[in-house]
């Protein structure tokens, strides 16, 4: 069994050959038959391959889309739903199924597999995550194959991860994984439509090399929720977080995991975070805004200082004391986001007033932060959206 005293994540796509645990994310393209529902023969080619790299000692974790899609056809949809309700139908139904399909997949080779429902909730309250950390090392410990999904039953519009690429980066993360390996329809990253004579991007080495680069929205199967776009987000927020990522195609998983120079490959550029920062950083629904004066913005993007009152010039948005805010200067130019510790009815009496005077006057429960430095992730500098109104997940209340 192999052992995660010392993590140490693969420089290049090669170590793929030799990590010890690996994420693996499929998508429901990869896995859908021309006549709709869940291919066994796309399914049973992936679970050979997985099996295979168990057998070597690796660790292997799959974080599985296809629920939705393996409930269309006992529903009598022919097509992914719009209705939010009847996709957590499609999904109650169809989870059931994509499992007894991987279990038996599976079990050719000797390998018990197990099914993990996660939602955003159990990946950023502490509580939740820490358990789902110890059901995830257990039953690795007893050579099991994790198949993980989002839980779409219960899941809202908002409090989802919106993806699985996604949340594979936070399992990824969860499971302290050397390697995510996203597996889609598509190869990988090219510079342009492959159709129109595109090179493959080979190696991202860091986000501003994407910059011009045109990425997909839509899976080609049209039964995902994804695209290219996420694969790479997802890619740029494991690497973020110290963990590289390879993005090919599922026909690709055999030789990917071998090391062989296919799709694309996002090399570590950062160092492990705490999760509840990651999704911060990358994933909440940002619900109001806080205008910084100059001194706040050195003190906070500079000095990774907490965010006082008096260095606010003004808020906007409605928020509740726990929500994700974005913290922004006076031109716009998005600072950092943090958790705010004030409803927005609260804070417009608070902005540009000192803690001591703010406790004489309001009581000593305002004598603290408006977002501490332990809520707060510096971002790179870019122009404010203004979409809190946009759908997505609000945080942890």
């Amino acid at each position: 069994m192999a052992s995660q005293g010392s993590v140490r994540p693969p420089a290049s796509r090669a170590g793929l050959a030799t990590a010890r645990r690996i994420v693996v994310k499929v998508g429901s393209s990869s896995l859908t038959s021309v006549s709709g529902g869940i291919s066994d023969a796309a399914l049973v080619g992936l679970a050979d391959v997985l099996a295979e790299r168990r057998a070597s000692g690796t660790e292997v974790i799959l974080v599985s889309s296809g629920a939705i899609a393996a409930g269309l056809a006992p529903l009598g949809l022919l097509r992914r739903p719009a209705q939010l309700s009847s996709q957590q139908a499609a999904a109650s139904v169809g989870q059931g199924l994509l499992m007894a399909q991987y279990s038996r997949a599976f079990a050719v080779h000797g390998i018990t597999v197990s099914q993990i429902l996660l939602t955003a909730d159990d990946l950023i309250r502490r509580s939740h995550y820490a358990n789902a950390h110890r059901a995830m090392e257990r039953l690795l410990n007893f050579g099991v194959v994790p198949i993980v999904n989002e839980n779409d039953t219960v899941a809202s519009h908002e409090i989802r991860f919106g993806d699985n690429d996604r949340l594979a980066a936070l399992v990824a993360h969860l499971v302290k994984a050397e390697a995510l390996v996203l597996l889609s329809d598509v190869d990988a990253l090219y510079d342009g439509p492959p159709s129109a004579g595109a090179s493959r991007i080979p190696q991202v080495d860091s986000v501003a090399e994407l910059d011009g680069v045109p990425i997909g929205r839509v899976g080609a199967a049209g039964v995902g929720t994804g695209g290219m776009v996420t694969k790479v987000e997802a890619a740029l927020i494991a690497a973020s977080s110290g963990i590289p990522a390879l993005v090919t195609s599922a026909a690709n998983a055999a030789v990917a995991l071998r090391g062989d120079d296919v799709g694309t490959w996002f090399s570590a550029t950062g160092k492990r975070q705490p999760i509840r920062l990651l999704w911060l950083a990358h994933l909440a629904r940002v619900l109001g805004t806080l205008v910084l004066d100059d001194g706040a913005v050195r003190a906070v993007g500079e000095r990774r200082r907490s965010l006082l009152p008096a260095g606010v010039l003004d808020s906007s948005g409605v928020f509740e004391a726990g929500d994700p805010v974005e913290l922004v200067g006076r031109d716009g130019t998005v600072i950092a986001r943090g958790l705010v510790n004030y409803s927005s009815v609260e804070l417009p009496r608070m902005l540009g007033r000192s803690t001591h005077d703010l406790a004489a006057d309001l009581g000593s429960g305002y004598e603290r932060s408006i977002v501490h430095v332990n809520d707060l992730v510096v971002l790179p500098p870019t122009r404010s959206t203004d979409d809190t109104a946009a759908p997505g997940d609000p945080g942890p209340r």
